[in-house]
């Protein structure tokens, strides 16, 4: 069966994670995705782990998209670009505001040409308003938007180090909401025969998936009562076998506690004077624990327990690491984990769709291959009606980076006669994938970035 994207043409301009994984996920819905990379490449192909020439990070947003690699400044490569906008039914980009349309390869210019387009730009803080030209990293904008805060708040140490959240939640979920707006945007297209812009903003992304948000901004002051359905208090325990559980349910919470007495069939504690309230149920927490961690110890192994759990209507999760999980049997069956060629004969393990199309529930999606960068060059050109003389020309103009050929990061390239590309990575050009590299704060940038496509005069 097709998958549900099948024929839907995608350009994806973008780098790193929010728009790599925006494009990904059509990707794996049957879109064609051609990623468009500058002559530095995307930044992640240098992350680490890396094996062979290929980064597990690279393969795990792009793995499955063709390549092309054109220098922007170069004669000739804006056109390359063009004809890949006429014909693309989806454009995604992560670039700082105002970058691609300095090349002429903004919405108005792509939808002139080509009306039933849809494109998508994501960023830290949209495309209009004060903050629109900020840098913009998950961390940094997980911090204005107070996740962090929260975060510091659930796990902070009081006089130790602030520490953020591992994981890049603020381009991930950009990436899955842009996703979800094109495809929106698709529908709508279907109806009216007509694309549009969709603008994605970080920050509002962050607001839109903070579930507790209408409890902070509410005013009130809950004292020791936890919100309703709030993750704050899930208490672990050990269980019949020795392995660390947690559950969902709050301790302390006034509708959630009941639901600890139902399971261990003690109604009684409901009138102790330890647990009458929340607030005393908090002073007596670890008595609290204790009792039910007691209880839990009753029991022969964690499917009986389990069970009386279920009937209360608590659920459990075992503590496992995601190596632990991965390798365990659900995943295999779900087929939640993949592989991916590093191109050198090994393989590199990566998410699997988390999606099955079908009543039966089985999936079978095709092998991803990692591309190197410009890999598709030369088909890509022919497929947009450029000739052999044509795309020899556009080669010795520097208008294409090839296809690395001797060092194993792709340096190995032609470019402008008589001018070097500036490579990527070193700790100054680290930005973030929603954003150009920049200049050092308050230096304005006077000339264009052929690495990056960075030609906005504005400051960080």
């Amino acid at each position: 069966m097709p998958a549900p994207l099948t024929g839907i043409r995608v350009v994806d301009f973008s780098r790193v994670l929010a728009g790599p994984l925006c494009a990904q996920t059509l990707l794996e819905l049957g879109a064609e995705v051609v990623k468009v990379e500058p002559p530095g490449g995307d930044m992640s192909r240098q992350a680490f782990p890396r094996e062979a020439e290929i980064s597990g990070y690279y393969a795990q947003q792009n793995a499955g998209k063709r390549d092309v690699s054109i220098d922007l400044n170069a004669p000739g490569a804006r056109e390359i670009a063009l004809r890949l906008c006429d014909r693309a039914d989806v454009i995604v980009e992560n670039f700082r505001p105002g970058t691609l349309p300095s090349f002429g390869l903004d919405y108005a210019t792509v939808a002139a040409r080509n009306p039933r387009v849809v494109y998508a730009s994501i960023s830290g803080y949209g495309q209009h308003g004060a903050w629109r030209s900020r840098s913009a990293y998950a961390p940094t904008v997980q911090a204005e938007t107070g996740i962090t805060a929260i975060t510091m708040d659930q796990f902070g140490t009081p006089g130790g180090r602030a520490r953020t959240d591992a994981l890049s939640h603020a381009d991930v979920y950009s990436g899955l909401h842009a996703a979800i707006a094109i495809l929106a945007a698709l529908e709508h297209r279907n109806r009216t025969g007509r694309g549009q812009y969709v603008d994605v903003a970080m920050a509002a992304v962050m607001l839109s998936v903070n579930e507790r948000l209408h409890v902070d901004l509410s005013g009130r002051d809950l004292g020791a009562e936890t919100p309703i359905l709030g993750a704050a208090d899930c208490p672990f325990f050990v269980s019949p076998e020795g392995e660390t559980f947690v559950s969902p349910v709050s301790l302390v919470g006034s509708a959630s506690f009941p639901l600890y007495l139902a399971a261990m069939r003690r109604p009684e504690l409901a009138d102790d004077l330890r647990f009458r309230t929340p607030a005393a149920r908090r002073e007596h927490l670890d008595e609290l624990h204790t009792i039910v961690q007691e209880w839990i110890w009753t029991f022969d192994d964690m499917a009986s327990l389990d069970a009386q759990f279920d009937e209360a209507k608590i659920a459990t999760g075992q503590l496992r690491t995601v190596g632990e999980f991965a390798g365990g049997r659900w995943a295999r069956e779900w087929t939640a984990i993949r592989s991916v060629p590093d191109r050198d004969g090994g393989r590199i393990t990566v998410p699997g769709p988390p999606w099955h199309f079908g009543a039966d529930g089985e999936s079978s999606p095709p092998e991803r291959v990692p591309a190197r960068q410009g890999e598709h060059n030369d088909d890509v050109l022919r497929e947009l009606g450029f000739d052999e003389g044509e795309i020899g020309s556009l080669r010795r103009l520097g208008a294409l980076v090839e296809p690395g050929r001797g060092d194993r990061d792709g340096s190995d390239r032609v470019g402008t006669p008589g001018r070097a590309h500036p490579r990527e990575g070193g700790p100054a050009q680290m930005d973030h994938d929603s954003v150009p590299h920049s200049a050092p704060h308050g230096v304005p940038r006077t000339r264009r970035s052929a690495d990056n496509h960075e030609t906005s005069p504005e400051r960080s």
